[in-house]
């Protein structure tokens, strides 16, 4: 199966990404049980124009990763591996699977709790860590796989924002809903009179995430909007879509999500930390991510294959599927989003974030051992 020469650039900086994440969790969890803890908490919290620097990062910085996340599925639907529906229905029903399978799980824990409102915590996939993981086994992996990997990520990130959307909102401004989706509407009205030039779309969307903000729907969405404002014009390279995608890509991998990896990522492990992991949360979210998350892609990859709604690629085999289905066990960025959004307590917050963490890190071994081992022969 062939690449594209997009699909091989989002790869690659999807790779680089996943390995500076590792290296910005890892320095935030060091620094943050050192003796520089206090002033390292503080700075996140050090006011700017009003609102915390962290409040800038996960409201702000996090919209214009919102839009990267667009911009992408805006592609892949277009003319991507989503593009064709023969191409896209396996990648699709995997990513339902691993959607609901996982929240399903987590209820199993605290259905009927304080802490139901985390459902949504498991459901999620970090596209860049994900695919840096099945990089780092090089050429040994079938394009398939990294095709199906990378757009079951993506459409699994297209299911977080919408949960976010519905589940995730707080008491509705209407007037201010409006006003953003009357933006929102104009931009579509320049796309439809092929404005090509980025200025006014850009202007629009700070525009329409101030109003976003101030709406009770979650001020990122706009990013995901905006996105499908802009001109695609068939995805040439001098489209507005693809200019702004390009341009995006290495500011999102380098500057805003290690940023949100340092602000979001700084556990203090008090003593007897272990035993939070064995809150009712906690479970789910392990249960969810390390069993729920392949259990679910692969079962209704399983059952759409042989209900005929699906075909497996060529090159591909059902343990390649299950071992894909372990790294989209790593939820990281948008996982950490959500509990952010679920939960109010500094406590439960920290622990869950905690409980991400390492089920991401033990679904992301288990994945990469998993296809090390099956895939060798292609070494």
């Amino acid at each position: 199966m062939k690449l594209t020469r997009l699909f091989e650039d989002f790869f690659t900086s999807e790779k680089t990404g996943g390995l500076t994440l590792i290296f910005c969790t890892v320095l935030s969890l060091i620094l943050a049980n050192s003796i520089f803890q206090a002033p390292y908490l503080h700075l996140w919290h050090t006011d700017l124009a009003g609102n915390s620097i962290e409040y800038w990062i996960n409201d702000a910085l996090m919209a214009i990763f919102f839009l990267l996340i667009g911009l992408e599925l805006e592609r892949e639907v277009y003319i991507g591996e989503l593009s064709d529906i023969k191409n896209a229905s396996l990648p699709i029903v995997a990513a339902v699977g691993g959607m609901l399978v996982p929240a399903a799980i987590y209820l199993l824990f605290n259905f009927g709790t304080t802490t139901q409102s985390g459902a949504g915590i498991p459901m999620a996939t970090d596209i860049a860590f994900a695919v840096g993981i099945l990089s780092i086994l090089g050429s040994r992996v079938p394009a398939s796989l990294k095709v199906f990997l990378t757009a079951l990520a993506v459409i699994d990130d297209l299911g977080a924002i919408l949960i976010i959307a519905i589940f995730y909102t707080g008491s509705l401004n209407l007037v201010n809903l409006g006003i953003a989706f009357a933006i929102f509407g104009g931009l579509i009205v320049l796309n439809r009179f092929k404005i090509h030039n980025l200025i006014p779309y850009l202007i629009g969307g700070v525009v329409m995430w101030y109003f976003m903000l101030h709406s009770g729907i979650h001020a990122t969405i706009t990013g995901v909007l905006l996105a499908f404002t802009i001109p695609f014009a068939g995805g040439s390279e001098t489209s507005p879509s693809t200019r702004l995608l390009h341009f995006l890509h290495k500011p999102v991998a380098f500057i805003i999500l290690p940023l949100f990896a340092l602000a979001n990522t700084g556990i203090v492990l008090g003593s007897g930390w272990q035993s939070s992991l064995g809150d009712a949360s906690s479970l789910g979210i392990f249960a969810g991510l390390i069993i729920g998350k392949p259990l679910g892609i692969f079962l209704f990859s399983f059952i759409g294959v042989g209900l005929g709604f699906c075909a497996l690629p060529s090159d591909l085999k059902w343990k390649n599927i299950l071992g894909a289905g372990f790294l989209a066990g790593i939820g990281f960025t948008m996982s950490i989003f959500i509990t952010m959004l679920a939960f109010d307590k500094a406590t439960l917050i920290n622990n869950s974030k905690l409980a991400v963490l390492v089920a991401s890190l033990i679904a992301g071994a288990i994945g990469f051992f998993w296809l090390k081992a099956g895939l060798k022969q292609r070494g």
